[in-house]
């Protein structure tokens, strides 16, 4: 039983740290939510500095694979991924009100586009899709109409609920995997520790008479 009961304990301590993973995300979460700015500002940091690695890591394979024809493609786009990592960072407030400006759109158009094709379709989710279309069009308007205002809390509180959502995910999965862990572990310990079933030793008078074999000659009187 140390092979099984090693391996529970070592899954059990996997899903621990994917709970403690998970409860710091829920509690980033949560503090973005109450300093959204500070949040708005985190997101655009680290959208800029993967911008940036991501960068310098794809001039790193384009360099390695010169004289190929993908080389110059490879160039341009981490090219523009370090320009674009460099802005970002440098100039982290415009660079939300430019994102935010393309969210309002993006949550507008969306909507308009749920709303037309709801009502010409008509089909089995039609009111959910009229719903969904309201609610993308109302969103939309909002952020635009609160411009550039809006860029200071809008993507902070996208950025956060995403944190949050991710770290409950999080958390449900490692309780769930440690409860199952601990089941199967408490399960297989059980079936050890039930002494299996021993034959009763044949004693001498449980034995069976041996009956004389017929072709035996029978002693004489």
């Amino acid at each position: 039983m140390a092979g099984p009961t090693g391996e529970g304990k070592k899954l059990k301590r996997g899903f621990g740290w994917l709970t403690l993973l998970g409860v710091i995300l829920v509690l980033g979460g949560l503090v973005g939510l109450v300093y959204t700015g500070v949040a708005t500002l985190t997101s655009m940091l680290l959208f800029g500095w993967l911008l940036l690695i991501g960068g310098l890591v794809g001039l790193l394979q384009a360099v390695q694979s010169r004289g190929s024809n993908f080389f110059w493609l490879g160039v341009v786009v981490a090219a523009l991924n370090l320009a674009a990592g460099i802005v970002v960072i440098r100039h982290p407030e415009g660079t939300a009100e430019a994102l935010t400006m393309f969210a309002a759109l993006l949550f507008l158009t969306g909507g308009v586009f749920r709303l037309v094709g709801s009502v010409v379709v008509r089909g089995p989710q039609f009111g959910w899709t009229l719903v969904q279309g309201a609610f993308g069009v109302l969103l939309g308007l909002l952020v635009l109409f609160d411009w550039p205002h809006s860029s200071l809390y809008v993507l902070g509180c996208f950025f956060s609920l995403a944190l949050l959502f991710d770290g409950l995910g999080l958390v449900a999965i490692g309780t769930g995997g440690r409860r199952i862990v601990t089941m199967v572990s408490d399960s297989m310990t059980s079936d050890a520790t039930v002494p299996a079933a021993t034959e009763k030793p044949e004693t001498q008078g449980d034995r069976a008479p041996i009956e004389p074999r017929e072709d035996q000659e029978q002693p004489h009187n």
